[in-house]
């Protein structure tokens, strides 16, 4: 088995138990237990796993967040196919919102650059990045910056989003199950993509497949409010089942 496949398993382990237990994966796998900590070290330098003595715990299930550096390495081929999809379903928008976040920002790079829009956005690295763009009449929403993910936040926020008719939205979570919905672990930022997702007349997800079957702390939708759910192939066929029983409509990219 590769570093990353078993690197994989680890993550999936963390999160299918609510922790691991690293003499009891090391038996499983057939590995050290010293390959075991190498790895959960890699992880938790990733935003993925907390350590704790013994083993670690998915950082969803605490409330913590990947900085959006670490997070932007991980994933790229697939968070590149969701953006990819998701920007097919446009359609005739003339203002849309892009949300904060690694899949949020690689899809704001991929903008057509053929169409003229209005986008809004509460994420500094993505206004820097619309700020460019010729064809890109940019709105940044303004209030208190988060450090790890460079968003803007609190009730400035949410009062600008609050005035506004956006055609359609792009949204991010850090979690999402059928029977939750939604879900973030910082309520500032839960308002925001709530007054989104308030201001928008189309809600599309955009989130790899991580995700799913994941429950933070706050919740901000559910998930019978997006049109459609974008994510990519590592997502199962069985997996994905609860999701369409809601009627959502699924992309796998």
């Amino acid at each position: 088995m590769f570093p990353e496949e078993r690197r994989q398993q680890l993550v999936a382990r963390a999160r299918d138990g609510g922790s691991l237990d690293v003499a009891s994966v090391s038996t499983d796998l057939g590995v050290a237990p010293e390959t075991i900590r190498r790895d959960l070290k890699v992880l938790e330098s990733h935003g993925l796993l907390r350590r704790v003595h013994g083993g670690a715990i998915p950082v969803e299930r605490l409330g913590f967040e990947g900085e959006l550096a670490a997070r932007a390495g991980t994933m790229a081929a697939e968070r590149r196919r969701i953006a990819g999809a998701a920007l097919g379903l446009l359609d005739d928008a003339e203002s849309i919102f892009v949300d904060e976040g690694a899949t949020a920002q690689l899809l704001a790079e991929s903008i057509p650059r053929d169409r003229t829009l209005t986008v809004v956005t509460s994420a500094l690295q993505t206004g820097g990045i619309l700020a460019a763009m010729d064809n890109v009449n940019l709105l940044m929403i303004g209030g208190r910056i988060r450090r790890r993910t460079l968003g803007a936040v609190d009730h400035w926020a949410t009062r600008m989003l609050g005035d506004m008719v956006i055609d359609l939205c792009f949204l991010g979570t850090n979690g999402i199950t059928p029977e939750h919905g939604l879900t973030t672990p910082d309520p500032a930022v839960a308002a925001v993509k709530s007054a989104a997702l308030a201001a928008s007349l189309r809600r599309v997800l955009i989130a790899d497949h991580t995700k799913f079957g994941v429950d933070s702390f706050c919740r901000f939708a559910n998930v019978e409010d997006f049109e459609v759910l974008v994510t990519d192939s590592g997502l199962s066929a069985e997996a994905a089942a609860p999701y369409l029983a809601t009627g959502a409509r699924l992309i796998r990219a």
